[in-house]
This record gives structure tokens, C-alpha cells and sequence, in this order.
């Protein structure tokens, strides 16, 4: 009897730890399921595919995008009809989100939209597929980003992404649409009358047609993209207003789509200054949305100007761009620091000027305002708040004297996020995007997007990049800058080297410090595709 009793027992037993350990292990099972996004960039740059996607990526999100073929560069537009493919063949059930470039979709990419032969119908009927995929999709939420085309302000200045004539008339063309926009606002004085008039002469006239009229075809797709964010085809639009000026077509276009989009709320629409970092934005938005989270953001300039600096390459103070990010994230703006989550440091000079990074100012001696603001950061991170910092002094690179101070004071590795590439608001939105999903990453996982960044934006961008393209010259071949070309595997193993030096005498011992490499994907030295640690 007692060994049935036994029997029994024992049976019981093992059937209750079957059960308790199928349970524990469907608990770890829903543990382990992942947030996916789709997302869909608005080209292969390293900035808005890979790096943008390595963020989400450490923050715990599954990211599915494109294949590289796909994406559009410099010399291939790309293919907006193999997009929408891709785009339905991944729209499955498991996905909780959709981050996608509507340039990608309409036009084949960013530089697409500058430089393609299509006409206005079939752009607005590629646009209408939004509605059959929301149809198709209802339950998926949908954050579209788009451009409002830019205004380079010289041929040069626009790396070769507009029209072959844009080379020879792109300095023409901008002060004519700066003069155009300056005339609707406030009128012209009768010189700059007189140049407005000049300037129609000089200017072919098939050329400039060709250029309003695609830039017309860009306006008419963003008023469709703002209806649907009016009727809710969208979850959010963000309309990037690309490369531009207080005066400029782009600014020009940017405020009628403004006043097109009146009565949106922010939590629907927002059109604002900056292009590249808009996707990270609004994957921000997806995941802060998705946890019903709304990170609380207090924003600290550096003395003098501080938010009222308008800086290169945008139309508006910064501190109309940095609202604008942190609403499009979710999060919240807040005035008292003390309640903030994250504090989000902006390094603005003093007197509101922003200079290209290979300026001679930017030697690494302090100027008005490094200690200050350094000083500032150090205060915040002693007293066990959460540091953002957005480098915005220079346009295209970091601000030595920061960095030199920063590394000095053992911050470097002590801050959530930092950037100080290209354009200053693709900066702050880009290391405010970063910042507040960094709350769901690892320490080292914060150690490393903070390494990629001070290998780009810091060591190449800021410093090598100008001493590696110098070095160019002592090669025989063709190969320049702009089109490496023959030069192009020299370049990338002298700028490894480079980078490797740099960060032996400049950053802290890291993982992966002695195998730097660099890539340059689009022949060119403007952007560089670096990595680091073991093969």
C-alpha cells in the first residue's frame, strides 16, 4: 500500500514539475519575442541604413529592411516599384511597426528625388499605394518620412546629387530662389530687383525649368502624403526640409506646406529643418509608442545664442528643429531638470555662428563657451543625470576643443549618446533619438554606438577625412574627393590607419581599437563606412 501511496506521489510530483517547467518555459518563450520594425531608408548610406539600424538593433528591436541591391546611392536612383514589392512580401502579422522613406517609394531613393525622369501622375499614383497598404494593413502603425527637396548653395555643395547643370548655375539658381522667396515675404530693394532680373537671363532657361518642375512634382507628393496623415492613412508624417537657407526654395515650399497642414496636430504632422536623421526619429517614435512611454527631455544650450543660433544648412533656430525631434520621438519637452530623464547638452558657440569642421578655428583650443558648457555636462553627470550631447559649433564634424576637454575629464564614456556629423540637425535629432532609446541598452551597448561616433564624427570626419584626402595627391591614377575611383583601395587602408592612430592617442582602450577598418561605399571620401573589432 505504501509503495502505491509512494507511486502516486511521485507521479503527481513529476507532473507538477512538468507543468511548472512548461510554463516557466512558455513565460521565457513571450520573454524572448522581439519588437519588429520594418524599415525602409531613404538610401544605403551608412548613417541612415546600417548605423540608424545598429541603434535599434541594441535597444532590443528587430530591424528588417531592404537588401542592399535595393537601396538607392549616388550612381543607381533605385527602384521604387521593387520597394513597394519588398515592402507588401514583409507586412506580415508579427510586425509592430512601419518606419518607411517615401522618397524610397516614390522616387527610388533620397538623391532619386532630385534627379528622376518621372512624371507627375505616376509619382501621385505610387503615393495612392500608401492607402492600398493601409487598407491591407490596418493593425500594422505607419511612420512615413519624406523630403521637401533641398537648395544647395553651390554646385559643389551639392556632391553631385542634382542635375548635371546644377554644377555649372547651382550658385545661380540658389540666390534666384533665395531672392524669389525674400520678394514673397518682404520684398526686394531695386539692386537686388535688378539682380533677380539678371539672374533670369543668365540662367538657362530649360534648366531652370527642369529644376522647378521637379521640385513642383515634390511639392504636389507632399501635399498627398500630408492628406493622408489628415485622414489617418498614416500613424505620423515627418516632412524633412532638406539642405536649405532662411531664403530658399526649400524654406519657400517648407512654409506653404506649413500653412497646407494647418489644423494637424504635432501628434499627426510636423515638417522641419534636417533630413538624415528623420527615420531614427520616428523609430524612436515607433518604440515609444508601442511601450506608451513618453520620455521626458529637459534641453541645455551653451551660453549666448544657445537655441536661438540658426545654423548652417537649415531655415530656422535650433531650437525650433529640437522641439520639433523630441515631439516626433513622443517624448516630452520640460523645463525643469531635475524632473528630466535625459538632459540634452547643445554645443552652439557663443555667437551663434556655426563653422564647417575643417575651419582653422577648430584646432582643439578651448573658445568662448567649451568650458562653460563642459563644466555643464560635468555638473549634470555628478548629480547622476542622464547626458545627450548634440556638438552643433561645427557643420560636417566635431568640435575638437569639446572633445579634447571631454576626454580630458573622463566624460567621453560617461554620456548616453553624442553626435556631431554632417549637418547640426542631423545631429541633435540623431543623439536625441539615440539618447532616449538608450534606456533600453546595455552598458556596452551604449559604449559602442558612443565609439562609432567618435570614430566617425570626431577622428574622420573632423580631423582625418581633410589629411586623407590631402594624401590623395601623391598617388598617380584617377581619383579625386568626390570620385575615388583608382584611389579608392589606398584611401580606405591610409584612412584605417589614420583612425587606428587617432584612437590610440584620443580615446580610451576599447574592444576593437586595433582593427579598425574603413569602407567607402559611394566612391567618394564625404562619408565613410567604418567598423571596428575582430574580424
Amino acid at each position: 500500500m505504501r509503495k502505491i501511496i509512494w507511486k502516486v506521489a511521485t507521479c503527481v510530483l513529476l507532473s507538477f514539475m512538468i507543468l511548472f517547467t512548461s510554463s516557466q518555459d512558455c513565460a521565457a518563450a513571450k520573454k524572448k519575442v522581439q519588437e519588429k520594425v520594418l524599415y525602409i531608408p531613404h538610401d544605403s548610406r551608412p548613417i541612415v541604413n546600417k548605423q540608424t539600424i545598429e541603434v535599434l538593433e541594441k535597444a532590443g528591436w528587430v530591424v528588417v529592411s531592404p537588401p542592399a541591391e535595393l537601396l538607392g546611392n549616388r550612381e543607381n536612383l533605385g527602384d521604387p516599384d521593387l520597394l513597394w514589392d519588398w515592402l507588401n512580401q514583409n507586412a506580415r502579422k508579427d510586425v509592430t511597426a512601419a518606419v518607411i522613406s517615401a522618397d524610397s517609394l516614390l522616387y527610388g531613393s533620397l538623391v532619386g528625388s532630385r534627379k528622376h525622369e518621372y512624371d507627375g501622375d505616376e509619382i501621385l499614383a505610387r503615393a495612392d499605394l500608401f492607402r492600398e497598404f493601409r487598407r491591407k494593413h490596418k493593425k500594422i502603425p505607419l511612420y512615413v518620412f519624406g523630403s521637401v527637396m533641398r537648395t544647395p548653395r553651390t554646385g559643389l555643395a551639392s556632391g553631385y546629387e542634382e542635375p548635371d547643370y546644377y554644377r555649372y548655375y547651382g550658385t545661380n539658381i540658389f540666390r534666384l530662389t533665395e531672392l524669389m522667396d525674400k520678394q514673397e515675404l518682404e520684398g526686394l530693394t531695386p539692386r537686388e530687383i535688378k539682380e533677380f532680373n539678371f539672374l533670369q537671363r543668365l540662367i538657362p532657361q530649360k534648366a531652370l525649368e527642369d529644376w522647378m518642375g521637379r521640385r513642383e512634382k515634390n511639392f504636389d507628393a507632399n501635399k498627398k502624403l500630408i492628406d493622408y496623415a489628415r485622414d489617418k492613412t498614416f500613424d505620423y508624417l515627418l516632412l524633412g526640409r532638406d539642405d536649405n537657407a532662411p531664403y530658399s526654395q526649400t524654406h519657400n515650399e517648407g512654409r506653404k506646406l506649413v500653412e497646407y497642414g494647418r489644423g494637424l496636430g504635432g501628434d499627426k504632422y510636423i515638417t522641419t529643418a534636417g533630413i538624415d536623421e528623420i527615420g531614427l526619429v520616428l523609430l524612436a517614435r515607433a518604440v515609444n509608442k508601442k511601450s506608451n512611454t513618453s520620455p521626458k527631455v529637459f534641453v541645455k544650450y551653451n551660453w549666448g545664442r544657445g537655441g536661438q543660433t540658426v545654423p548652417s544648412y537649415s531655415d530656422e533656430p535650433i531650437e525650433t528643429s529640437i522641439n520639433a525631434a523630441i515631439q516626433a520621438t513622443g517624448s516630452t519637452l520640460i523645463l525643469d531638470d531635475n524632473r528630466a530623464d535625459f538632459i540634452l547638452a547643445v554645443n552652439t558657440n557663443p555667437d551663434g555662428v556655426t563653422f564647417e569642421a575643417d575651419n582653422a578655428i577648430n584646432n582643439g583650443k578651448s573658445r568662448d563657451g567649451t568650458r562653460f558648457f563642459v563644466d555643464t555636462i560635468q555638473d549634470y553627470i555628478d548629480n547622476k543625470q542622464k547626458v545627450i550631447v548634440a556638438d552643433i559649433a561645427f557643420a560636417n564634424g566635431s568640435d575638437n576643443a569639446l572633445m579634447n576637454q571631454l576626454r580630458r575629464r573622463g566624460l567621453l564614456f560617461k554620456l548616453r549618446a553624442y553626435a556631431g556629423w554632417n549637418t547640426p540637425t542631423n545631429s541633435s535629432g540623431f543623439a536625441l533619438s539615440t539618447g532616449i532609446l538608450s534606456s533600453r541598452m546595455k552598458d556596452n551597448a551604449v559604449d559602442e554606438l558612443l565609439l562609432n561616433r567618435y570614430l566617425d564624427d570626431w577622428a574622420y570626419q573632423a580631423n582625418v577625412r581633410a589629411v586623407g584626402a590631402s594624401e590623395l595627391d601623391w598617388l598617380a591614377g584617377d581619383g579625386r574627393y568626390e570620385f575615388l575611383n583608382d584611389k579608392r583601395d589606398y584611401a580606405e587602408e591610409n584612412c584605417a590607419n589614420l583612425l587606428v592612430d587617432f584612437a590610440q592617442r584620443n580615446l580610451p582602450k576599447f574592444t576593437g581599437n586595433d582593427n579598425i577598418r574603413v569602407r567607402f561605399p559611394w566612391n567618394r571620401m564625404f562619408e565613410a563606412d567604418i567598423s571596428f573589432g575582430r574580424r
